[in-house]
Protein backbone atom coordinates (compact mmCIF):
# COMPACT_ATOMS: atom_id res chain seq x y z
CA UNK A 1 0.00 0.00 0.00
CA UNK A 2 1.79 3.38 -1.13
CA UNK A 3 1.55 6.59 0.76
CA UNK A 4 -1.55 7.86 -1.37
CA UNK A 5 -3.85 5.05 -0.15
CA UNK A 6 -3.14 4.99 3.36
CA UNK A 7 -6.38 5.01 5.61
CA UNK A 8 -5.78 8.26 8.03
CA UNK A 9 -7.39 8.43 11.78
CA UNK A 10 -8.28 11.66 12.78
CA UNK A 11 -7.70 13.06 16.27
CA UNK A 12 -10.90 11.81 17.64
CA UNK A 13 -10.85 8.79 15.65
CA UNK A 14 -12.78 9.66 12.64
CA UNK A 15 -11.81 8.31 9.57
CA UNK A 16 -9.54 10.06 7.10
CA UNK A 17 -9.04 9.55 3.25
CA UNK A 18 -6.30 10.21 1.30
CA UNK A 19 -6.40 12.47 -1.56
CA UNK A 20 -6.49 10.31 -4.32
CA UNK A 21 -8.80 7.90 -2.17
CA UNK A 22 -11.57 10.55 -1.78
CA UNK A 23 -10.70 11.53 -5.58
CA UNK A 24 -11.89 7.44 -6.24
CA UNK A 25 -15.26 7.69 -3.71
CA UNK A 26 -15.82 10.72 -5.59
CA UNK A 27 -15.88 9.55 -9.17
CA UNK A 28 -18.01 6.74 -7.44
CA UNK A 29 -20.35 8.03 -6.24
CA UNK A 30 -21.09 10.41 -9.23
CA UNK A 31 -21.08 7.62 -11.91
CA UNK A 32 -23.52 5.80 -9.37
CA UNK A 33 -25.97 9.16 -9.73
CA UNK A 34 -25.41 10.14 -13.32
CA UNK A 35 -25.50 6.42 -15.22
CA UNK A 36 -25.35 6.03 -17.80
CA UNK A 37 -22.56 9.15 -18.60
CA UNK A 38 -19.70 8.72 -20.96
CA UNK A 39 -15.95 9.00 -19.56
CA UNK A 40 -12.97 9.13 -21.66
CA UNK A 41 -10.81 6.13 -21.62
CA UNK A 42 -7.67 8.08 -20.85
CA UNK A 43 -9.84 9.00 -17.46
CA UNK A 44 -10.37 5.27 -16.28
CA UNK A 45 -6.44 4.68 -17.33
CA UNK A 46 -7.74 2.37 -20.71
CA UNK A 47 -5.50 2.61 -23.70
CA UNK A 48 -2.30 2.26 -21.79
CA UNK A 49 -2.80 5.58 -20.28
CA UNK A 50 -2.53 6.42 -16.10
CA UNK A 51 -5.82 7.81 -14.47
CA UNK A 52 -5.01 11.11 -12.91
CA UNK A 53 -6.19 9.79 -9.63
CA UNK A 54 -2.93 7.31 -10.05
CA UNK A 55 -0.87 9.94 -11.40
CA UNK A 56 2.23 11.24 -8.98
CA UNK A 57 1.29 15.41 -8.65
CA UNK A 58 4.43 17.25 -8.23
CA UNK A 59 5.26 21.27 -8.12
CA UNK A 60 8.30 22.30 -9.76
CA UNK A 61 10.54 25.46 -7.64
CA UNK A 62 13.49 26.36 -9.51
CA UNK A 63 13.18 26.39 -13.71
CA UNK A 64 16.55 27.69 -14.31
CA UNK A 65 18.75 25.81 -16.78
CA UNK A 66 18.54 22.23 -14.76
CA UNK A 67 15.12 22.69 -13.52
CA UNK A 68 13.80 23.32 -17.25
CA UNK A 69 15.52 20.30 -18.21
CA UNK A 70 13.48 18.67 -15.40
CA UNK A 71 10.43 20.22 -15.79
CA UNK A 72 10.88 19.39 -19.68
CA UNK A 73 11.59 15.63 -18.96
CA UNK A 74 8.54 15.53 -16.58
CA UNK A 75 5.84 16.54 -19.38
CA UNK A 76 6.66 13.38 -20.66
CA UNK A 77 6.18 10.49 -17.80
CA UNK A 78 2.09 9.32 -18.53
CA UNK A 79 2.38 8.78 -14.66
CA UNK A 80 3.25 12.28 -13.30
CA UNK A 81 0.63 15.58 -13.57
CA UNK A 82 3.15 18.62 -13.21
CA UNK A 83 0.46 21.59 -11.12
CA UNK A 84 2.49 23.98 -10.13
CA UNK A 85 6.07 25.87 -10.90
CA UNK A 86 7.85 28.42 -8.62
CA UNK A 87 10.37 30.82 -9.67
CA UNK A 88 11.49 34.58 -8.53
CA UNK A 89 12.08 35.43 -12.19
CA UNK A 90 8.72 35.64 -14.07
CA UNK A 91 10.22 35.24 -17.52
CA UNK A 92 11.30 31.65 -16.59
CA UNK A 93 7.85 31.63 -14.96
CA UNK A 94 5.96 31.97 -18.60
CA UNK A 95 8.33 30.58 -20.38
CA UNK A 96 7.88 27.20 -18.46
CA UNK A 97 4.04 27.63 -18.14
CA UNK A 98 4.13 27.95 -22.03
CA UNK A 99 6.40 24.85 -22.41
CA UNK A 100 3.72 22.48 -19.95
CA UNK A 101 0.67 24.06 -22.00
CA UNK A 102 2.08 22.47 -25.13
CA UNK A 103 3.37 19.69 -23.84
CA UNK A 104 -0.18 18.91 -22.24
CA UNK A 105 -2.41 19.87 -25.00
CA UNK A 106 -3.78 16.39 -25.35
CA UNK A 107 -4.42 16.05 -21.94
CA UNK A 108 -6.50 19.17 -22.08
CA UNK A 109 -8.25 18.10 -25.04
CA UNK A 110 -9.31 14.51 -23.73
CA UNK A 111 -10.61 16.36 -20.72
CA UNK A 112 -8.29 15.31 -17.67
CA UNK A 113 -6.17 18.48 -17.64
CA UNK A 114 -6.06 20.06 -13.93
CA UNK A 115 -5.08 23.49 -14.82
CA UNK A 116 -1.60 25.22 -13.72
CA UNK A 117 0.17 27.47 -11.74
CA UNK A 118 3.37 29.38 -11.29
CA UNK A 119 4.43 31.07 -8.07
CA UNK A 120 6.76 33.68 -7.11
CA UNK A 121 7.19 32.41 -3.50
CA UNK A 122 7.56 28.63 -2.77
CA UNK A 123 5.81 28.55 -0.13
CA UNK A 124 2.79 28.78 -1.72
CA UNK A 125 3.25 26.04 -4.04
CA UNK A 126 4.34 23.93 -0.83
CA UNK A 127 1.26 24.95 0.90
CA UNK A 128 -1.10 22.80 -1.42
CA UNK A 129 -2.32 19.60 -0.53
CA UNK A 130 -2.82 18.45 -3.77
CA UNK A 131 1.11 17.92 -4.55
CA UNK A 132 2.72 14.98 -3.94
CA UNK A 133 6.23 15.94 -4.42
CA UNK A 134 8.63 18.55 -5.24
CA UNK A 135 11.75 19.25 -7.67
CA UNK A 136 13.81 21.16 -5.60
CA UNK A 137 16.26 23.18 -8.52
CA UNK A 138 17.43 26.36 -7.07
CA UNK A 139 20.89 27.13 -5.86
CA UNK A 140 22.23 25.59 -2.78
CA UNK A 141 21.44 28.89 -0.78
CA UNK A 142 17.61 27.41 -0.91
CA UNK A 143 18.46 23.89 -0.56
CA UNK A 144 18.06 23.83 3.06
CA UNK A 145 14.91 25.50 3.89
CA UNK A 146 13.09 24.82 0.93
CA UNK A 147 13.80 20.87 2.24
CA UNK A 148 12.86 21.41 5.83
CA UNK A 149 9.65 23.02 4.95
CA UNK A 150 8.98 20.87 1.86
CA UNK A 151 9.89 17.75 4.06
CA UNK A 152 7.37 19.53 7.10
CA UNK A 153 4.93 19.65 4.79
CA UNK A 154 4.92 15.97 3.90
CA UNK A 155 6.16 16.01 0.18
CA UNK A 156 8.29 14.04 -1.64
CA UNK A 157 11.40 15.78 -2.73
CA UNK A 158 13.99 15.30 -5.67
CA UNK A 159 16.89 17.77 -4.89
CA UNK A 160 19.62 18.69 -6.96
CA UNK A 161 23.55 18.96 -5.69
CA UNK A 162 24.78 19.76 -3.66
CA UNK A 163 21.90 19.50 -1.38
CA UNK A 164 23.72 22.29 1.18
CA UNK A 165 25.97 25.19 0.97
CA UNK A 166 27.82 23.79 4.32
CA UNK A 167 28.15 20.49 5.88
CA UNK A 168 25.45 21.46 8.86
CA UNK A 169 22.81 22.07 6.82
CA UNK A 170 23.37 18.63 4.61
CA UNK A 171 22.98 16.85 8.35
CA UNK A 172 20.03 19.18 9.26
CA UNK A 173 18.76 18.29 5.78
CA UNK A 174 18.87 13.98 6.30
CA UNK A 175 17.36 14.65 9.93
CA UNK A 176 13.92 16.52 8.81
CA UNK A 177 13.53 14.32 5.94
CA UNK A 178 13.59 11.04 8.24
CA UNK A 179 11.64 12.76 10.78
CA UNK A 180 9.13 13.12 8.42
CA UNK A 181 9.33 9.93 6.31
CA UNK A 182 9.58 11.82 3.08
CA UNK A 183 11.10 9.91 -0.08
CA UNK A 184 14.60 12.13 -1.13
CA UNK A 185 16.34 12.08 -4.45
CA UNK A 186 19.45 13.60 -4.64
CA UNK A 187 20.68 14.80 -8.53
CA UNK A 188 23.73 12.94 -8.25
CA UNK A 189 22.20 10.48 -11.24
CA UNK A 190 25.31 8.89 -11.84
CA UNK A 191 24.33 6.13 -8.97
CA UNK A 192 21.80 5.39 -11.77
CA UNK A 193 23.68 5.70 -15.23
CA UNK A 194 24.02 2.27 -16.88
CA UNK A 195 27.81 2.98 -16.91
CA UNK A 196 28.49 3.41 -13.23
CA UNK A 197 26.17 0.72 -12.40
CA UNK A 198 28.11 -2.30 -14.42
CA UNK A 199 31.85 -0.27 -13.30
CA UNK A 200 29.85 -0.74 -9.77
CA UNK A 201 29.31 -4.08 -10.22
CA UNK A 202 32.75 -5.68 -11.70
CA UNK A 203 34.15 -3.80 -8.94
CA UNK A 204 32.17 -5.39 -6.00
CA UNK A 205 32.37 -8.61 -7.94
CA UNK A 206 36.26 -8.39 -7.14
CA UNK A 207 37.38 -8.22 -11.33
CA UNK A 208 40.01 -5.80 -10.44
CA UNK A 209 41.85 -7.10 -7.41
CA UNK A 210 41.38 -5.31 -3.73
CA UNK A 211 40.15 -1.30 -4.83
CA UNK A 212 41.93 1.24 -2.36
CA UNK A 213 42.55 3.89 -4.09
CA UNK A 214 40.30 6.03 -6.68
CA UNK A 215 40.98 8.78 -8.95
CA UNK A 216 38.49 11.72 -9.61
CA UNK A 217 39.23 14.70 -11.66
CA UNK A 218 40.55 17.89 -10.07
CA UNK A 219 38.64 21.00 -9.73
CA UNK A 220 38.81 24.48 -7.19
CA UNK A 221 36.96 27.01 -4.66
CA UNK A 222 35.43 30.03 -5.40
CA UNK A 223 36.56 33.02 -3.74
CA UNK A 224 33.85 36.12 -2.02
CA UNK A 225 33.14 38.59 -5.31
CA UNK A 226 31.98 41.92 -5.13
CA UNK A 227 30.83 42.17 -8.43
CA UNK A 228 29.09 45.99 -9.29
CA UNK A 229 25.66 46.52 -8.56
CA UNK A 230 23.52 46.63 -11.70
CA UNK A 231 19.31 47.57 -11.95
CA UNK A 232 17.60 44.50 -10.99
CA UNK A 233 15.46 42.92 -14.18
CA UNK A 234 11.78 44.26 -13.92
CA UNK A 235 9.80 41.98 -11.80
CA UNK A 236 12.67 39.79 -10.46
CA UNK A 237 12.06 39.53 -6.41
CA UNK A 238 15.93 39.68 -5.62
CA UNK A 239 15.49 39.89 -2.23
CA UNK A 240 14.11 36.12 -2.64
CA UNK A 241 16.64 35.36 -5.02
CA UNK A 242 19.07 36.47 -2.16
CA UNK A 243 16.74 34.19 0.32
CA UNK A 244 19.53 32.99 3.38
CA UNK A 245 22.94 34.99 2.15
CA UNK A 246 24.05 38.02 2.86
CA UNK A 247 23.30 40.86 0.73
CA UNK A 248 24.62 41.88 -2.42
CA UNK A 249 23.73 43.87 -5.40
CA UNK A 250 21.98 42.35 -8.19
CA UNK A 251 24.57 41.46 -11.02
CA UNK A 252 24.23 39.58 -14.21
CA UNK A 253 26.39 37.27 -13.74
CA UNK A 254 24.85 35.78 -10.53
CA UNK A 255 21.78 35.42 -12.68
CA UNK A 256 20.70 35.64 -15.97
CA UNK A 257 17.55 36.97 -17.44
CA UNK A 258 15.95 35.14 -19.81
CA UNK A 259 17.10 31.80 -21.36
CA UNK A 260 19.55 30.71 -18.71
CA UNK A 261 23.13 30.60 -19.98
CA UNK A 262 25.33 28.88 -17.91
CA UNK A 263 23.85 25.81 -15.02
CA UNK A 264 25.59 27.15 -12.29
CA UNK A 265 26.21 31.00 -12.54
CA UNK A 266 25.80 32.21 -9.04
CA UNK A 267 28.69 29.70 -8.20
CA UNK A 268 31.71 32.18 -9.10
CA UNK A 269 30.54 33.97 -5.32
CA UNK A 270 31.73 32.02 -2.69
CA UNK A 271 28.51 33.53 -1.38
CA UNK A 272 26.52 31.59 -3.03
CA UNK A 273 28.22 28.47 -4.07
CA UNK A 274 31.75 26.78 -3.67
CA UNK A 275 32.76 26.58 -7.12
CA UNK A 276 33.47 23.39 -9.19
CA UNK A 277 34.18 21.41 -5.93
CA UNK A 278 30.87 21.08 -4.73
CA UNK A 279 28.74 21.93 -8.31
CA UNK A 280 31.24 18.85 -10.70
CA UNK A 281 33.67 17.17 -8.37
CA UNK A 282 30.32 16.47 -5.75
CA UNK A 283 29.52 13.46 -8.64
CA UNK A 284 32.66 12.24 -8.93
CA UNK A 285 33.05 11.77 -5.27
CA UNK A 286 29.40 10.21 -5.07
CA UNK A 287 30.48 7.42 -7.53
CA UNK A 288 34.01 6.74 -5.93
CA UNK A 289 32.06 6.40 -2.36
CA UNK A 290 30.16 3.79 -4.06
CA UNK A 291 32.92 1.81 -6.05
CA UNK A 292 35.05 1.86 -2.60
CA UNK A 293 31.86 1.06 -0.32
CA UNK A 294 32.51 4.07 1.86
CA UNK A 295 28.83 5.37 1.99
CA UNK A 296 27.99 6.19 5.18
CA UNK A 297 31.63 7.34 6.38
CA UNK A 298 33.95 9.79 5.59
CA UNK A 299 37.92 10.43 5.10
CA UNK A 300 39.86 10.94 8.70
CA UNK A 301 42.83 13.56 6.75
CA UNK A 302 42.54 16.12 3.95
CA UNK A 303 46.28 16.77 2.84
CA UNK A 304 46.91 19.65 0.00
CA UNK A 305 48.90 18.77 -3.22
CA UNK A 306 53.01 18.92 -1.87
CA UNK A 307 52.00 18.15 2.21
CA UNK A 308 53.14 14.90 3.95
CA UNK A 309 54.50 13.63 0.00
CA UNK A 310 50.89 13.66 -1.48
CA UNK A 311 50.74 14.34 -5.44
CA UNK A 312 47.45 16.23 -5.37
CA UNK A 313 44.50 16.62 -3.03
CA UNK A 314 43.91 13.55 -1.49
CA UNK A 315 41.72 12.16 0.90
CA UNK A 316 42.49 9.38 3.24
CA UNK A 317 40.38 7.03 5.31
CA UNK A 318 40.89 4.88 8.27
CA UNK A 319 41.96 1.79 6.16
CA UNK A 320 44.48 3.32 3.86
CA UNK A 321 41.88 3.82 1.29
CA UNK A 322 42.80 7.13 -0.94
CA UNK A 323 40.63 9.38 -3.06
CA UNK A 324 43.09 11.36 -5.48
CA UNK A 325 42.22 14.55 -7.03
CA UNK A 326 44.41 14.46 -10.27
CA UNK A 327 42.70 15.34 -13.71
CA UNK A 328 45.97 13.82 -15.55
CA UNK A 329 48.12 11.52 -13.91
CA UNK A 330 51.68 12.88 -13.93
CA UNK A 331 54.46 9.84 -14.07
CA UNK A 332 57.00 12.12 -11.75
CA UNK A 333 54.00 12.71 -9.07
CA UNK A 334 51.66 9.99 -9.25
CA UNK A 335 52.24 6.15 -9.59
CA UNK A 336 51.10 5.43 -13.10
CA UNK A 337 49.05 2.00 -13.06
CA UNK A 338 49.19 -0.80 -15.12
CA UNK A 339 48.36 -0.20 -18.85
CA UNK A 340 47.24 3.25 -18.13
CA UNK A 341 48.72 6.04 -20.83
CA UNK A 342 49.42 9.10 -18.74
CA UNK A 343 48.73 11.29 -21.49
CA UNK A 344 44.57 10.04 -20.79
CA UNK A 345 43.04 12.37 -18.86
CA UNK A 346 40.63 11.35 -16.00
CA UNK A 347 36.99 12.34 -17.71
CA UNK A 348 35.33 15.60 -16.43
CA UNK A 349 32.57 13.35 -14.37
CA UNK A 350 34.60 10.12 -14.16
CA UNK A 351 36.35 8.06 -11.99
CA UNK A 352 39.70 5.85 -12.16
CA UNK A 353 39.59 2.96 -9.44
CA UNK A 354 42.73 1.33 -9.37
CA UNK A 355 42.92 -2.17 -7.79
CA UNK A 356 45.91 -4.81 -7.20
CA UNK A 357 44.76 -6.87 -10.46
CA UNK A 358 43.79 -3.92 -12.88
CA UNK A 359 41.49 -0.60 -13.32
CA UNK A 360 38.62 0.64 -14.41
CA UNK A 361 38.08 4.25 -15.89
CA UNK A 362 34.30 4.97 -16.06
CA UNK A 363 32.18 8.27 -17.13
CA UNK A 364 28.34 9.04 -17.24
CA UNK A 365 28.43 9.66 -21.36
CA UNK A 366 29.66 6.01 -22.13
CA UNK A 367 33.34 5.86 -21.01
CA UNK A 368 34.45 2.47 -19.86
CA UNK A 369 37.87 1.33 -20.40
CA UNK A 370 39.56 -0.98 -18.35
CA UNK A 371 43.21 -2.96 -17.97
CA UNK A 372 43.32 -6.04 -18.17
CA UNK A 373 40.57 -5.88 -21.03
CA UNK A 374 39.15 -9.19 -20.23
CA UNK A 375 37.82 -7.40 -17.06
CA UNK A 376 34.71 -5.76 -19.40
CA UNK A 377 33.31 -8.64 -21.18
CA UNK A 378 29.70 -7.26 -21.96
CA UNK A 379 29.12 -3.80 -23.70
CA UNK A 380 26.76 -1.41 -21.44
CA UNK A 381 23.39 0.25 -22.76
CA UNK A 382 23.67 3.22 -22.57
CA UNK A 383 20.38 5.38 -21.50
CA UNK A 384 19.43 9.07 -20.26
CA UNK A 385 20.96 8.63 -16.44
CA UNK A 386 18.66 11.34 -15.36
CA UNK A 387 15.56 9.85 -16.63
CA UNK A 388 16.90 7.27 -14.39
CA UNK A 389 17.31 8.92 -11.39
CA UNK A 390 13.97 10.34 -11.89
CA UNK A 391 12.21 7.11 -12.70
CA UNK A 392 14.03 5.51 -9.49
CA UNK A 393 12.59 8.54 -7.68
CA UNK A 394 8.77 8.16 -8.86
CA UNK A 395 9.12 3.88 -8.05
CA UNK A 396 10.21 4.56 -4.74
CA UNK A 397 7.03 6.89 -3.90
CA UNK A 398 4.62 4.50 -4.75
CA UNK A 399 6.65 1.51 -3.25
CA UNK A 400 8.42 3.94 0.03
CA UNK A 401 11.92 2.44 -0.31
CA UNK A 402 14.86 4.91 -0.40
CA UNK A 403 16.04 5.79 -3.81
CA UNK A 404 19.59 5.04 -4.86
CA UNK A 405 20.45 8.37 -4.17
CA UNK A 406 18.44 9.06 -0.61
CA UNK A 407 19.26 11.99 1.51
CA UNK A 408 21.99 10.25 3.64
CA UNK A 409 23.64 9.42 0.40
CA UNK A 410 23.23 13.28 -0.46
CA UNK A 411 24.71 14.43 2.57
CA UNK A 412 27.31 12.11 2.96
CA UNK A 413 28.91 13.47 -0.56
CA UNK A 414 28.05 16.84 -0.14
CA UNK A 415 29.90 16.52 2.79
CA UNK A 416 32.65 15.43 0.79
CA UNK A 417 32.30 18.05 -1.72
CA UNK A 418 32.58 20.55 1.06
CA UNK A 419 35.65 18.96 3.08
CA UNK A 420 37.76 19.28 -0.17
CA UNK A 421 36.96 23.02 -0.25
CA UNK A 422 37.99 23.47 3.50
CA UNK A 423 41.09 21.85 2.98
CA UNK A 424 41.83 24.26 -0.12
CA UNK A 425 40.71 27.38 1.81
CA UNK A 426 42.17 26.41 5.11
CA UNK A 427 45.59 25.37 2.61
CA UNK A 428 46.65 22.96 5.06
CA UNK A 429 46.34 19.45 6.11
CA UNK A 430 43.03 18.60 8.20
CA UNK A 431 41.96 15.31 10.91
CA UNK A 432 38.47 14.94 10.14
CA UNK A 433 35.96 13.09 12.42
CA UNK A 434 33.65 11.43 10.23
CA UNK A 435 31.60 10.26 13.31
CA UNK A 436 30.80 13.67 15.20
CA UNK A 437 31.66 15.62 11.90
CA UNK A 438 34.09 18.30 12.89
CA UNK A 439 37.86 18.77 12.85
CA UNK A 440 38.61 17.93 16.52
CA UNK A 441 40.35 20.40 18.32
CA UNK A 442 40.42 22.96 15.27
CA UNK A 443 38.35 26.13 15.92
CA UNK A 444 39.16 27.67 11.88
CA UNK A 445 38.39 24.20 10.28
CA UNK A 446 35.16 24.15 12.29
CA UNK A 447 34.43 27.67 11.79
CA UNK A 448 34.19 26.87 8.07
CA UNK A 449 31.63 23.98 8.67
CA UNK A 450 28.30 26.80 8.92
CA UNK A 451 27.40 30.06 8.21
CA UNK A 452 25.26 32.52 9.58
CA UNK A 453 21.61 33.05 7.53
CA UNK A 454 19.45 35.44 7.06
CA UNK A 455 15.94 35.20 8.80
CA UNK A 456 13.55 33.17 8.62
CA UNK A 457 15.64 30.82 6.22
CA UNK A 458 18.09 29.57 9.22
CA UNK A 459 18.17 25.84 9.26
Amino acid sequence: MSKHETLRSGPNGERRYSRRQLLRRSAALAGAAAVPWIIPSTVLGRDGATAPSNRITVGSIGVGMMGRGHFRLFTDYADVELLALSDVDPWRRNDSTQVLERAYGARKASGIYRGFAAYSDFRELLSRDDIDAVIIATGERWHPAITVLAAQAGKDIYCEKPISLTVRQARTMAQAVRRHNCVFQTGLQQRNSPEYRQAMELIHAGRIGEVKLAYVSDSGVSPYQNFPAEPVPEGLDWEMWLGPCPWYPFNYQYHHTGPPQNVVPWSCNRAFGAGGMTSGTVHNLDSAHEGLRKDGTGPVRLTPAGVDGEPSLTFTYADGTRIVFATVLQPDKHPIPEGWNPATPIQNFGVLFVGDRGWIHVERFGVLNCFPSYVLDAEVAKTHSVRENHRDWLDCIRTRRRPRADVEIGACSTILSHLGCIVLWTGRPLVWDPVAETFPGDAEANALLSRAAREPWNV
